[in-house]
């Protein structure tokens, strides 16, 4: 009974959140698990969890978050914007988990087989037309609404010269590795943010949604075969179909946002052994 888990948003840099991860551990030798991104902002702490995490699965595949890619003055790390991916992709390579820059795996446990595809595809402004019809325009009423995300100030694009040219060339690389594959097999789609825009509607300040993706992607989940896509970033788990594709959207979030959850439906606790296993989603449910 081998499961494919996903799991995203962990912000370890929260102690509360910390021990949630320190109680994560597989129910079956063979179950692999997705770490969606947002482990933390501290290179040290997306290295030491991903260790942790490693020991106790039998795969783990990892794509960035945004708070993974920050430089923040913490940071034993200053390296900044492509070179600081890099160096998280060495560290996860020593570790033996799989990053957007490996080989895709083929999942063939419960669900399978099935190529999972880990991406690093970031954002480009453009789900940003929710309020406004340019990036300026969007940026404007972020700024005048005073919900502007992080990432403007510790989110360095470099060597790129914006993020959105980053995410083009991000964009450009995956989708030739994508058609390259072998298209016999479905495929499990993995990025830290929506691959369509849909699932931002949710978002309590629309202004947001411009930091959460790209248009570019809106039909990848067709034209390369999902048969599920996994997302973080939006701090809103839930499972949603979108032509016939199950997407699950993985975030564990901020004790405040676990917490509310928890209380509503009496399923999660910090303690005891159900904090191994509630907060872990399965991606692939058996059929029948």
């Amino acid at each position: 009974m081998n499961r494919l888990f996903a799991i995203s948003d962990l912000h370890i840099t929260d102690t509360e959140n910390r021990r949630v991860l320190e109680g994560l551990r597989a129910r079956s030798p063979k179950d692999w698990l997705i770490v969606c991104g947002d482990v933390s902002e501290l290179s040290t702490d997306v290295e030491w969890a991903l260790g942790l995490l490693r020991e106790r699965f039998d795969r783990v595949i990892w794509v960035p978050g945004n708070h993974d890619l920050w430089t923040v003055p913490e940071d034993p790390v200053q390296q900044r914007g492509q070179a600081r991916y890099r160096h998280l992709v060495e560290a996860c390579r020593r570790l033996g988990v799989i990053t957007p820059e490996d080989p895709y795996p083929i999942w063939e446990g419960i669900g399978g087989p099935v190529t999972v595809v880990p991406l690093f595809l970031l954002y480009d402004y453009s789900f940003g037309s929710n309020i406004a019809p340019t990036k300026e325009q969007s940026l404007a009423r972020a700024y005048a609404a005073g919900v502007v995300c992080s990432d403007e100030l510790v989110l360095h694009p470099d060597p790129h010269p914006s993020r959105e040219a980053w995410c083009a060339v991000r964009v450009r690389d995956s989708e030739q590795r994508l058609a390259a594959r072998d298209p016999e097999l479905p495929t499990v789609l993995v990025n830290h943010f929506p691959l369509i825009r849909d699932p931002t509607r949710s978002l309590y300040r629309p202004e947001f949604a411009q930091w959460c993706g790209t248009v570019r992607t809106a039909d990848w989940h067709v034209r390369f075969g999902a048969k599920a896509v996994v997302y973080g970033h939006l701090h809103i788990p839930r499972v949603t179909w979108h032509d016939g594709v199950r997407f699950t959207e993985v975030s564990l979030g901020y004790p405040r946002e676990w917490r509310r959850r928890r209380n509503r439906s009496g399923a999660f606790s910090t303690e005891g052994p159900v904090s191994r296993h509630a907060v872990l989603h399965p991606i692939l449910p058996q059929e029948g």
